[in-house]
Protein backbone atom coordinates (compact mmCIF):
# COMPACT_ATOMS: atom_id res chain seq x y z
CA UNK A 1 0.00 0.00 0.00
CA UNK A 2 1.24 3.39 -0.89
CA UNK A 3 1.56 6.81 1.02
CA UNK A 4 -0.17 9.64 -0.62
CA UNK A 5 2.17 12.49 -1.82
CA UNK A 6 0.61 15.81 -0.67
CA UNK A 7 2.35 18.78 -3.09
CA UNK A 8 2.39 22.06 -1.25
CA UNK A 9 0.73 24.95 -3.44
CA UNK A 10 2.54 27.54 -5.02
CA UNK A 11 2.14 31.15 -3.58
CA UNK A 12 2.77 34.68 -4.77
CA UNK A 13 6.15 35.08 -3.37
CA UNK A 14 7.53 31.78 -4.86
CA UNK A 15 5.91 32.15 -7.84
CA UNK A 16 7.79 35.65 -8.48
CA UNK A 17 10.70 34.16 -7.36
CA UNK A 18 10.48 31.11 -9.94
CA UNK A 19 10.20 34.19 -12.81
CA UNK A 20 13.51 35.48 -11.63
CA UNK A 21 15.18 32.29 -11.89
CA UNK A 22 18.36 31.53 -9.10
CA UNK A 23 19.56 34.37 -6.58
CA UNK A 24 23.22 35.26 -6.64
CA UNK A 25 25.71 37.32 -4.89
CA UNK A 26 24.99 40.30 -6.71
CA UNK A 27 21.42 40.02 -5.54
CA UNK A 28 22.53 39.84 -2.15
CA UNK A 29 24.81 42.58 -1.57
CA UNK A 30 23.22 45.21 -4.21
CA UNK A 31 21.29 48.09 -2.69
CA UNK A 32 17.74 48.18 -2.56
CA UNK A 33 18.09 51.45 -4.75
CA UNK A 34 20.00 53.67 -6.39
CA UNK A 35 19.22 57.64 -7.47
CA UNK A 36 21.58 59.81 -9.40
CA UNK A 37 21.10 63.27 -8.55
CA UNK A 38 22.94 66.08 -10.50
CA UNK A 39 25.25 66.85 -7.34
CA UNK A 40 25.25 63.74 -5.18
CA UNK A 41 24.03 59.88 -5.68
CA UNK A 42 21.87 58.01 -3.04
CA UNK A 43 22.59 54.40 -2.85
CA UNK A 44 19.92 53.13 -0.41
CA UNK A 45 19.60 55.42 2.44
CA UNK A 46 23.72 56.60 2.12
CA UNK A 47 24.30 59.67 0.26
CA UNK A 48 27.63 59.91 -1.82
CA UNK A 49 29.38 62.85 -3.34
CA UNK A 50 32.17 62.77 -5.76
CA UNK A 51 34.78 65.83 -6.24
CA UNK A 52 37.98 65.69 -8.30
CA UNK A 53 41.12 68.41 -7.47
CA UNK A 54 41.47 71.13 -10.71
CA UNK A 55 44.42 73.49 -9.37
CA UNK A 56 47.30 72.91 -7.39
CA UNK A 57 49.77 75.51 -5.81
CA UNK A 58 53.23 76.28 -7.43
CA UNK A 59 54.75 73.78 -4.25
CA UNK A 60 53.87 71.15 -2.27
CA UNK A 61 54.84 70.22 0.90
CA UNK A 62 56.09 66.21 2.14
CA UNK A 63 52.48 64.39 3.13
CA UNK A 64 49.78 67.58 2.36
CA UNK A 65 47.54 64.94 1.67
CA UNK A 66 47.78 63.48 4.90
CA UNK A 67 44.97 65.37 6.88
CA UNK A 68 42.79 64.19 4.65
CA UNK A 69 43.76 60.71 4.56
CA UNK A 70 43.63 61.22 8.57
CA UNK A 71 40.10 62.82 8.24
CA UNK A 72 37.58 60.85 10.41
CA UNK A 73 34.82 60.62 7.95
CA UNK A 74 34.06 57.68 5.38
CA UNK A 75 35.39 58.50 2.22
CA UNK A 76 36.89 56.53 -1.03
CA UNK A 77 40.17 58.54 -2.91
CA UNK A 78 41.46 57.27 -6.43
CA UNK A 79 44.59 58.68 -8.01
CA UNK A 80 45.29 58.16 -11.73
CA UNK A 81 48.74 58.54 -13.17
CA UNK A 82 48.85 58.48 -16.95
CA UNK A 83 52.52 58.59 -18.09
CA UNK A 84 54.05 61.43 -20.94
CA UNK A 85 56.33 60.25 -23.32
CA UNK A 86 59.26 62.33 -23.00
CA UNK A 87 59.89 63.49 -26.52
CA UNK A 88 56.16 64.75 -26.32
CA UNK A 89 56.21 66.81 -23.05
CA UNK A 90 59.81 68.21 -24.08
CA UNK A 91 58.30 69.42 -27.61
CA UNK A 92 55.64 71.06 -25.74
CA UNK A 93 58.16 72.74 -23.47
CA UNK A 94 60.16 74.14 -26.03
CA UNK A 95 57.47 75.81 -27.38
CA UNK A 96 56.24 77.18 -23.87
CA UNK A 97 59.86 78.52 -23.24
CA UNK A 98 59.65 80.42 -26.96
CA UNK A 99 56.40 81.86 -26.26
CA UNK A 100 57.59 82.52 -22.67
CA UNK A 101 60.73 84.27 -23.56
CA UNK A 102 59.31 86.01 -26.28
CA UNK A 103 56.70 87.76 -24.49
CA UNK A 104 59.50 89.39 -21.75
CA UNK A 105 61.41 90.61 -24.74
CA UNK A 106 58.49 92.28 -26.15
CA UNK A 107 57.75 93.63 -22.40
CA UNK A 108 61.35 95.08 -22.46
CA UNK A 109 61.22 96.78 -25.78
CA UNK A 110 58.26 98.54 -24.62
CA UNK A 111 59.72 99.25 -22.04
CA UNK A 112 57.65 97.91 -19.78
CA UNK A 113 58.81 96.99 -15.96
CA UNK A 114 59.51 93.36 -15.78
CA UNK A 115 56.64 90.79 -15.00
CA UNK A 116 57.77 88.28 -11.86
CA UNK A 117 55.35 85.71 -13.01
CA UNK A 118 56.91 85.22 -16.31
CA UNK A 119 60.21 85.30 -14.94
CA UNK A 120 58.98 82.36 -12.57
CA UNK A 121 57.75 80.62 -15.46
CA UNK A 122 60.49 80.69 -17.48
CA UNK A 123 62.66 79.86 -14.74
CA UNK A 124 60.46 76.77 -13.96
CA UNK A 125 60.30 75.78 -17.68
CA UNK A 126 63.82 75.58 -17.76
CA UNK A 127 64.41 73.56 -14.47
CA UNK A 128 61.56 70.83 -15.93
CA UNK A 129 63.52 70.66 -18.97
CA UNK A 130 66.66 70.12 -17.44
CA UNK A 131 65.65 67.32 -15.30
CA UNK A 132 63.84 66.16 -17.97
CA UNK A 133 66.69 65.69 -20.41
CA UNK A 134 68.72 64.07 -17.58
CA UNK A 135 66.33 61.37 -17.05
CA UNK A 136 65.90 62.86 -13.43
CA UNK A 137 62.51 63.35 -13.85
CA UNK A 138 59.20 61.74 -15.60
CA UNK A 139 55.78 63.37 -16.43
CA UNK A 140 52.62 62.44 -15.80
CA UNK A 141 48.62 63.32 -16.09
CA UNK A 142 47.59 63.45 -12.45
CA UNK A 143 43.74 62.66 -11.47
CA UNK A 144 42.98 62.85 -7.67
CA UNK A 145 39.08 61.91 -7.18
CA UNK A 146 37.36 62.04 -3.69
CA UNK A 147 33.81 60.52 -3.11
CA UNK A 148 32.60 60.89 0.71
CA UNK A 149 29.81 59.71 2.48
CA UNK A 150 27.04 60.66 5.01
CA UNK A 151 23.48 59.50 5.99
CA UNK A 152 21.61 62.69 5.48
CA UNK A 153 22.67 65.53 2.83
CA UNK A 154 23.46 68.54 6.20
CA UNK A 155 25.82 65.30 6.74
CA UNK A 156 27.43 65.57 3.50
CA UNK A 157 27.81 69.06 3.90
CA UNK A 158 29.57 69.08 7.28
CA UNK A 159 32.12 66.65 5.53
CA UNK A 160 32.78 68.53 2.56
CA UNK A 161 33.05 71.71 4.40
CA UNK A 162 36.01 69.94 6.39
CA UNK A 163 37.46 68.55 2.85
CA UNK A 164 37.41 71.91 1.48
CA UNK A 165 38.84 73.71 4.71
CA UNK A 166 42.42 71.31 4.74
CA UNK A 167 42.59 71.11 0.74
CA UNK A 168 41.94 75.52 0.49
CA UNK A 169 44.40 75.88 3.31
CA UNK A 170 47.11 74.73 1.06
CA UNK A 171 45.94 76.61 -1.98
CA UNK A 172 44.53 73.19 -2.96
CA UNK A 173 41.11 73.19 -4.86
CA UNK A 174 38.20 71.37 -5.88
CA UNK A 175 34.80 71.29 -7.48
CA UNK A 176 31.95 68.35 -7.21
CA UNK A 177 31.41 66.48 -10.55
CA UNK A 178 28.08 67.97 -11.25
CA UNK A 179 26.35 65.67 -13.36
CA UNK A 180 28.96 63.76 -13.73
CA UNK A 181 28.34 61.70 -9.86
CA UNK A 182 27.81 58.26 -11.53
CA UNK A 183 31.43 58.19 -13.35
CA UNK A 184 33.05 60.11 -10.35
CA UNK A 185 32.16 56.94 -8.05
CA UNK A 186 33.01 54.39 -10.53
CA UNK A 187 36.14 56.46 -10.86
CA UNK A 188 36.57 56.00 -6.49
CA UNK A 189 35.36 52.57 -6.65
CA UNK A 190 38.31 49.75 -7.05
CA UNK A 191 37.48 49.21 -10.62
CA UNK A 192 40.61 50.94 -11.97
CA UNK A 193 38.69 53.28 -14.77
CA UNK A 194 39.26 56.85 -14.48
CA UNK A 195 35.72 57.74 -16.16
CA UNK A 196 36.13 61.65 -15.04
CA UNK A 197 39.27 62.50 -17.42
CA UNK A 198 40.05 65.64 -14.96
CA UNK A 199 44.00 65.47 -14.91
CA UNK A 200 46.97 68.02 -14.08
CA UNK A 201 50.63 67.67 -15.68
CA UNK A 202 52.91 67.13 -13.34
CA UNK A 203 56.49 66.10 -12.50
CA UNK A 204 57.92 63.52 -10.37
CA UNK A 205 58.99 65.03 -7.45
CA UNK A 206 55.62 67.02 -6.72
CA UNK A 207 53.60 63.61 -7.33
CA UNK A 208 55.98 61.98 -4.66
CA UNK A 209 54.87 64.31 -2.13
CA UNK A 210 51.07 62.94 -2.41
CA UNK A 211 52.27 59.33 -1.63
CA UNK A 212 48.98 58.70 1.10
CA UNK A 213 50.12 55.31 2.85
CA UNK A 214 52.20 57.58 5.53
CA UNK A 215 51.99 57.10 9.63
CA UNK A 216 53.72 58.96 12.37
CA UNK A 217 57.22 57.90 13.06
CA UNK A 218 58.62 58.58 16.92
CA UNK A 219 61.81 57.68 16.56
CA UNK A 220 64.55 60.05 17.96
CA UNK A 221 68.51 60.51 18.42
CA UNK A 222 67.90 60.67 22.04
CA UNK A 223 65.50 58.88 25.16
CA UNK A 224 64.55 55.76 25.69
CA UNK A 225 62.85 52.87 23.67
CA UNK A 226 59.05 52.79 24.46
CA UNK A 227 58.11 49.83 22.21
CA UNK A 228 57.61 49.38 18.34
CA UNK A 229 55.28 51.07 16.58
CA UNK A 230 52.68 48.32 14.96
CA UNK A 231 52.06 50.87 11.86
CA UNK A 232 55.49 50.18 9.97
CA UNK A 233 57.16 48.36 13.20
CA UNK A 234 59.82 51.14 12.91
CA UNK A 235 61.21 51.70 17.20
CA UNK A 236 59.34 54.38 19.44
CA UNK A 237 62.56 56.09 21.08
CA UNK A 238 61.62 59.44 22.41
CA UNK A 239 62.79 61.42 25.45
CA UNK A 240 59.95 62.74 27.06
CA UNK A 241 61.68 65.70 28.81
CA UNK A 242 62.32 67.24 25.29
CA UNK A 243 58.87 68.05 25.44
CA UNK A 244 56.91 71.65 26.39
CA UNK A 245 56.32 69.40 29.73
CA UNK A 246 57.50 66.09 30.72
CA UNK A 247 54.41 64.81 32.10
CA UNK A 248 52.56 61.70 31.19
CA UNK A 249 49.33 60.13 31.59
CA UNK A 250 48.48 55.93 31.97
CA UNK A 251 44.87 55.18 31.61
CA UNK A 252 44.08 51.30 31.29
CA UNK A 253 42.62 48.49 32.99
CA UNK A 254 43.58 45.93 35.54
CA UNK A 255 45.72 43.74 33.75
CA UNK A 256 46.53 45.50 30.38
CA UNK A 257 49.66 45.74 30.94
CA UNK A 258 50.14 49.50 32.25
CA UNK A 259 52.53 48.26 35.25
CA UNK A 260 54.94 46.58 33.04
CA UNK A 261 54.88 49.75 30.93
CA UNK A 262 55.81 51.52 33.43
CA UNK A 263 57.94 49.77 35.24
CA UNK A 264 59.90 49.49 31.99
CA UNK A 265 60.23 53.21 31.67
CA UNK A 266 61.68 53.47 35.08
CA UNK A 267 64.45 51.00 34.20
CA UNK A 268 65.55 52.45 31.29
CA UNK A 269 65.43 56.09 32.64
CA UNK A 270 67.68 55.02 35.38
CA UNK A 271 69.84 54.22 33.15
CA UNK A 272 70.13 57.12 31.68
CA UNK A 273 70.35 58.96 35.61
CA UNK A 274 67.69 60.38 35.64
CA UNK A 275 66.14 60.13 39.46
CA UNK A 276 61.92 58.29 39.82
CA UNK A 277 60.08 58.69 42.87
CA UNK A 278 56.95 56.12 42.97
CA UNK A 279 53.90 56.13 45.01
CA UNK A 280 52.88 52.47 45.05
CA UNK A 281 49.48 51.32 46.23
CA UNK A 282 50.50 47.55 45.82
CA UNK A 283 54.00 46.95 46.51
CA UNK A 284 54.05 46.09 43.27
CA UNK A 285 57.57 48.08 42.63
CA UNK A 286 59.48 46.36 45.51
CA UNK A 287 61.49 43.97 43.65
CA UNK A 288 62.31 46.36 40.86
CA UNK A 289 63.67 48.54 43.87
CA UNK A 290 66.14 46.00 45.63
CA UNK A 291 66.86 44.76 41.74
CA UNK A 292 68.51 48.68 40.80
CA UNK A 293 69.42 49.17 44.77
CA UNK A 294 66.93 51.73 45.40
CA UNK A 295 64.88 52.86 48.81
CA UNK A 296 61.43 51.27 49.50
CA UNK A 297 59.81 52.47 52.58
CA UNK A 298 56.64 50.60 53.31
CA UNK A 299 54.55 53.17 54.65
CA UNK A 300 51.23 52.71 57.40
CA UNK A 301 49.97 53.37 60.46
CA UNK A 302 53.29 50.85 62.44
CA UNK A 303 55.93 51.84 60.08
CA UNK A 304 58.72 52.87 61.43
CA UNK A 305 59.69 55.56 58.30
CA UNK A 306 58.44 58.89 59.28
CA UNK A 307 57.60 62.31 57.22
CA UNK A 308 56.40 65.42 59.41
CA UNK A 309 53.85 67.14 57.34
CA UNK A 310 55.34 70.37 59.10
CA UNK A 311 58.69 69.97 57.38
CA UNK A 312 59.67 73.07 55.43
CA UNK A 313 61.89 72.64 51.94
CA UNK A 314 64.93 74.73 51.58
CA UNK A 315 64.93 77.79 49.33
CA UNK A 316 66.56 77.75 46.07
CA UNK A 317 68.76 80.79 45.29
CA UNK A 318 65.80 82.79 43.50
CA UNK A 319 62.96 81.97 46.07
CA UNK A 320 62.09 83.88 49.02
CA UNK A 321 62.29 82.08 52.15
CA UNK A 322 58.73 84.25 53.52
CA UNK A 323 57.24 82.74 50.36
CA UNK A 324 57.88 79.14 51.42
CA UNK A 325 56.07 79.16 54.71
CA UNK A 326 52.93 80.98 53.38
CA UNK A 327 53.37 78.63 50.79
CA UNK A 328 54.12 75.93 52.89
CA UNK A 329 50.68 76.95 55.16
CA UNK A 330 48.53 76.96 52.54
CA UNK A 331 49.11 73.45 51.60
CA UNK A 332 48.92 72.24 55.17
CA UNK A 333 45.54 73.98 55.30
CA UNK A 334 44.22 71.47 52.24
CA UNK A 335 45.80 69.04 54.26
CA UNK A 336 43.68 69.41 57.17
CA UNK A 337 40.82 69.81 55.45
CA UNK A 338 41.37 66.78 54.18
CA UNK A 339 42.82 64.83 57.56
CA UNK A 340 39.22 66.66 58.74
CA UNK A 341 36.54 65.59 56.76
CA UNK A 342 36.27 69.72 55.67
CA UNK A 343 36.12 72.71 57.21
CA UNK A 344 33.78 75.11 57.66
CA UNK A 345 35.04 79.21 56.28
CA UNK A 346 34.96 79.96 60.46
CA UNK A 347 37.51 76.66 60.75
CA UNK A 348 39.32 77.51 58.17
CA UNK A 349 40.45 80.76 59.23
CA UNK A 350 40.81 78.96 62.39
CA UNK A 351 43.48 76.42 60.96
CA UNK A 352 45.20 79.33 58.82
CA UNK A 353 46.06 81.55 62.04
CA UNK A 354 46.71 78.00 64.48
CA UNK A 355 49.27 77.32 62.20
CA UNK A 356 51.11 80.72 61.69
CA UNK A 357 51.09 81.03 65.63
CA UNK A 358 52.59 76.74 65.96
CA UNK A 359 55.10 78.06 63.68
CA UNK A 360 56.13 81.27 65.34
CA UNK A 361 56.07 78.81 68.78
CA UNK A 362 58.78 77.26 67.55
CA UNK A 363 60.56 80.96 66.88
CA UNK A 364 59.48 80.16 63.00
CA UNK A 365 58.57 83.59 61.22
CA UNK A 366 58.35 85.26 58.06
CA UNK A 367 60.90 87.53 60.06
CA UNK A 368 63.60 84.97 61.64
CA UNK A 369 63.25 82.43 58.77
CA UNK A 370 66.26 83.74 56.28
CA UNK A 371 68.19 83.39 59.03
CA UNK A 372 67.20 80.14 60.38
CA UNK A 373 67.72 78.88 56.22
CA UNK A 374 71.55 79.73 56.60
CA UNK A 375 72.37 77.86 59.30
CA UNK A 376 73.82 74.47 58.45
CA UNK A 377 71.42 72.22 61.65
CA UNK A 378 67.99 71.37 60.96
CA UNK A 379 64.82 73.29 61.55
CA UNK A 380 63.01 72.34 64.62
CA UNK A 381 59.57 72.39 63.04
CA UNK A 382 56.60 71.23 65.34
CA UNK A 383 54.33 68.46 65.36
CA UNK A 384 50.92 68.10 64.71
CA UNK A 385 50.76 68.34 69.13
CA UNK A 386 52.31 71.14 68.70
CA UNK A 387 49.34 72.58 66.58
CA UNK A 388 46.37 70.68 69.08
CA UNK A 389 48.07 73.10 71.63
CA UNK A 390 47.93 76.05 69.87
CA UNK A 391 44.26 75.47 69.21
CA UNK A 392 43.03 74.50 72.79
CA UNK A 393 44.16 78.29 73.70
CA UNK A 394 42.00 79.83 70.56
CA UNK A 395 38.23 80.59 70.87
CA UNK A 396 35.59 78.57 68.46
CA UNK A 397 38.18 76.07 68.10
CA UNK A 398 36.92 73.33 70.57
CA UNK A 399 35.80 70.85 67.71
CA UNK A 400 39.10 70.89 65.96
CA UNK A 401 40.89 70.20 69.13
CA UNK A 402 38.67 67.36 69.20
CA UNK A 403 39.24 66.39 65.15
CA UNK A 404 42.55 67.26 65.06
CA UNK A 405 43.54 64.95 68.31
CA UNK A 406 43.10 61.60 66.30
CA UNK A 407 45.70 62.35 64.69
CA UNK A 408 48.20 63.41 67.52
CA UNK A 409 46.95 61.25 70.10
CA UNK A 410 45.25 58.52 68.49
CA UNK A 411 45.50 55.79 66.37
CA UNK A 412 47.20 57.88 63.39
CA UNK A 413 49.21 59.60 65.58
CA UNK A 414 52.43 56.85 64.24
CA UNK A 415 52.25 58.68 60.56
CA UNK A 416 51.15 62.35 61.46
CA UNK A 417 52.93 62.74 64.93
CA UNK A 418 56.30 62.35 64.10
CA UNK A 419 59.46 63.90 63.18
CA UNK A 420 60.39 62.92 59.47
CA UNK A 421 63.74 60.25 59.35
CA UNK A 422 63.78 59.00 56.00
CA UNK A 423 66.35 59.70 53.42
CA UNK A 424 65.08 60.33 49.99
CA UNK A 425 68.61 60.78 47.38
CA UNK A 426 68.94 57.52 45.98
CA UNK A 427 68.13 57.32 41.83
CA UNK A 428 64.97 55.36 42.79
CA UNK A 429 62.50 55.92 46.08
CA UNK A 430 59.36 53.95 46.52
CA UNK A 431 56.59 54.55 48.94
CA UNK A 432 54.56 51.68 49.31
CA UNK A 433 51.20 52.20 51.23
CA UNK A 434 49.24 49.05 50.88
CA UNK A 435 49.18 48.23 54.23
CA UNK A 436 47.72 51.63 54.88
CA UNK A 437 44.05 52.09 56.12
CA UNK A 438 41.92 52.45 52.49
CA UNK A 439 40.12 55.79 54.27
CA UNK A 440 43.85 56.63 54.88
CA UNK A 441 45.41 56.33 51.78
CA UNK A 442 44.16 59.38 50.03
CA UNK A 443 45.68 61.10 53.31
CA UNK A 444 48.97 58.90 52.94
CA UNK A 445 49.50 60.11 49.35
CA UNK A 446 49.30 63.72 49.93
CA UNK A 447 51.33 63.80 52.96
CA UNK A 448 54.10 61.80 50.71
CA UNK A 449 53.82 64.28 47.44
CA UNK A 450 54.12 67.05 49.71
CA UNK A 451 57.14 65.83 51.13
CA UNK A 452 58.52 64.67 47.52
CA UNK A 453 57.77 67.88 46.25
CA UNK A 454 59.37 70.10 49.01
CA UNK A 455 62.78 67.82 48.33
CA UNK A 456 63.14 67.89 45.22
CA UNK A 457 62.43 71.74 45.05
CA UNK A 458 65.92 72.68 46.31
CA UNK A 459 67.71 70.87 42.99
CA UNK A 460 67.78 70.99 39.93
CA UNK A 461 67.50 67.40 38.40
CA UNK A 462 65.93 65.25 35.57
CA UNK A 463 63.26 63.56 37.99
CA UNK A 464 60.32 61.31 37.38
CA UNK A 465 57.69 61.58 39.56
CA UNK A 466 55.09 58.42 39.09
CA UNK A 467 51.51 58.30 41.30
CA UNK A 468 50.11 55.31 40.31
CA UNK A 469 46.47 54.57 40.97
CA UNK A 470 46.20 58.50 41.15
CA UNK A 471 42.26 58.02 41.66
CA UNK A 472 42.49 57.32 45.24
CA UNK A 473 43.96 61.16 45.41
CA UNK A 474 41.60 62.88 42.78
CA UNK A 475 38.42 61.79 45.24
CA UNK A 476 38.87 65.14 47.27
CA UNK A 477 39.11 68.43 45.85
CA UNK A 478 42.41 69.33 48.05
CA UNK A 479 43.71 66.07 46.36
CA UNK A 480 43.28 66.52 43.29
CA UNK A 481 44.40 70.51 43.54
CA UNK A 482 47.75 69.52 44.42
CA UNK A 483 48.12 66.92 42.28
CA UNK A 484 47.42 69.30 39.38
CA UNK A 485 49.65 71.79 40.82
CA UNK A 486 52.28 69.46 40.96
CA UNK A 487 52.22 68.30 37.48
CA UNK A 488 51.82 72.19 36.27
CA UNK A 489 54.58 73.43 38.40
CA UNK A 490 56.97 70.80 37.80
CA UNK A 491 58.33 71.88 34.49
CA UNK A 492 60.24 74.17 36.38
CA UNK A 493 61.74 72.26 38.33
CA UNK A 494 62.98 69.58 35.62
CA UNK A 495 60.33 67.29 36.85
CA UNK A 496 58.06 64.77 35.09
CA UNK A 497 54.95 63.94 36.53
CA UNK A 498 53.70 59.92 35.83
CA UNK A 499 49.88 59.87 36.41
CA UNK A 500 48.45 56.55 36.44
CA UNK A 501 44.80 55.17 36.66
CA UNK A 502 42.49 52.50 35.93
CA UNK A 503 39.21 53.78 37.23
CA UNK A 504 39.11 56.69 34.54
CA UNK A 505 36.00 57.25 35.54
CA UNK A 506 36.19 58.72 38.82
CA UNK A 507 39.55 60.39 37.90
CA UNK A 508 37.53 62.44 35.06
CA UNK A 509 34.95 63.19 37.69
CA UNK A 510 37.12 65.72 38.98
CA UNK A 511 37.15 68.86 37.72
CA UNK A 512 41.19 68.47 37.54
CA UNK A 513 40.95 65.38 36.02
CA UNK A 514 40.66 66.84 31.84
CA UNK A 515 43.35 69.50 33.03
CA UNK A 516 45.98 66.92 34.61
CA UNK A 517 45.14 65.47 30.80
CA UNK A 518 46.07 68.47 28.41
CA UNK A 519 49.13 69.09 31.17
CA UNK A 520 50.61 66.02 30.19
CA UNK A 521 52.17 65.72 26.62
CA UNK A 522 52.73 62.19 26.94
CA UNK A 523 49.80 60.01 27.29
CA UNK A 524 49.86 56.05 26.83
CA UNK A 525 45.98 54.40 26.62
CA UNK A 526 45.73 50.50 26.99
CA UNK A 527 42.88 48.44 26.51
CA UNK A 528 39.89 49.70 28.15
CA UNK A 529 36.60 48.85 29.91
CA UNK A 530 33.50 49.10 27.38
CA UNK A 531 31.79 50.76 30.35
CA UNK A 532 34.80 53.63 30.38
CA UNK A 533 35.39 53.75 26.46
CA UNK A 534 33.23 56.64 25.47
CA UNK A 535 35.13 58.58 28.41
CA UNK A 536 38.44 57.85 27.11
CA UNK A 537 37.09 58.62 23.38
CA UNK A 538 36.11 61.77 24.60
CA UNK A 539 38.68 63.35 26.69
CA UNK A 540 41.51 61.91 24.07
CA UNK A 541 39.31 63.17 20.86
CA UNK A 542 39.90 59.64 19.46
CA UNK A 543 38.37 58.27 16.15
CA UNK A 544 36.27 54.98 16.40
CA UNK A 545 38.93 53.08 14.81
CA UNK A 546 41.25 54.00 17.51
CA UNK A 547 38.23 53.70 20.41
CA UNK A 548 37.70 49.45 19.07
CA UNK A 549 41.22 48.96 19.16
CA UNK A 550 41.20 49.93 23.10
CA UNK A 551 38.53 47.41 23.55
CA UNK A 552 40.17 44.86 21.42
CA UNK A 553 43.80 45.17 22.12
CA UNK A 554 45.93 42.45 23.27
CA UNK A 555 47.77 42.79 27.23
CA UNK A 556 51.17 45.00 26.20
CA UNK A 557 49.45 46.93 23.28
CA UNK A 558 48.12 50.59 23.43
CA UNK A 559 47.80 54.02 21.48
CA UNK A 560 50.88 56.16 22.25
CA UNK A 561 50.72 60.32 22.53
CA UNK A 562 54.21 62.00 22.11
CA UNK A 563 52.59 65.93 21.74
CA UNK A 564 50.89 66.09 18.15
CA UNK A 565 51.99 62.81 17.27
CA UNK A 566 50.24 59.48 18.33
CA UNK A 567 50.65 55.86 16.87
CA UNK A 568 49.91 52.13 17.83
CA UNK A 569 52.81 50.87 19.97
CA UNK A 570 53.47 46.93 21.50
CA UNK A 571 55.44 47.33 24.54
CA UNK A 572 58.48 44.70 24.38
CA UNK A 573 61.27 44.32 26.95
CA UNK A 574 64.53 41.93 26.98
CA UNK A 575 64.82 39.18 28.61
CA UNK A 576 66.73 40.34 31.62
CA UNK A 577 63.98 43.38 31.75
CA UNK A 578 61.25 41.12 32.05
CA UNK A 579 63.19 39.39 35.13
CA UNK A 580 63.13 42.69 36.56
CA UNK A 581 60.12 44.09 35.61
CA UNK A 582 57.17 40.96 35.21
CA UNK A 583 54.29 41.16 37.64
CA UNK A 584 52.43 38.36 36.48
CA UNK A 585 51.77 35.98 40.04
CA UNK A 586 53.00 32.94 38.03
CA UNK A 587 56.41 34.60 36.92
CA UNK A 588 57.01 35.94 40.19
CA UNK A 589 57.08 32.90 42.00
CA UNK A 590 59.07 31.22 39.49
CA UNK A 591 61.72 33.75 40.16
CA UNK A 592 61.76 33.76 43.78
CA UNK A 593 61.54 29.95 43.74
CA UNK A 594 64.80 29.77 41.06
CA UNK A 595 66.78 32.72 43.69
CA UNK A 596 66.10 30.36 46.40
CA UNK A 597 67.49 27.04 44.70
CA UNK A 598 70.38 29.10 43.66
CA UNK A 599 70.95 30.12 47.54
CA UNK A 600 70.47 26.79 48.91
Amino acid sequence: MSLPFFKKPKTKISTELSKMGTIGVNDIIAPASIKINQSYIKIGEQFAKSFFVFSYPRYLSAAWFAPVINLDAPMNISMFLHPIEGEIILKQLRRRTTEVQAEIMTREEKGLIRDPVLETAYDDIEELRDRLQTAEEKMFKFGLYITIYGNTEKELRKIETALRSILESRLIYIKPSLYQQKEGFISCSPYGMDKLDVTTSMNTKPLSSIFPFISFDLSSNEGILYGINQHNNSLVLFDRFSLENANSVVFAKAGSGKSYAVKLEVLRYLMTGVDVMIIDPENEYKFLSDAVGGSYFEISLSSPHHMNPFDLPKPREDENPEDILRSNIINLVGLIRLMLGGLTPEEDAIIDRALMETYAAKDITPETLPELMSRKEKLDTPLMTDLESVLETMDGAESLVKRVGKFSQGIFANFFNQPSNIDINKSLVVFGIRDMEEELRPLAMFVILRYIWNSIRFKLKKRILIVDEAWWLMQSEDGASFLYGIAKRGRKYWLGVTTITQDVGDFMKSDYGKPIITNSSLQLLMKQSPATIDVVKKAFNLTDKEKNMLLECAVGEGLFFAGSKHVAMRIVASYAEDQIITTSPEEVLRIKEKKKMKNE
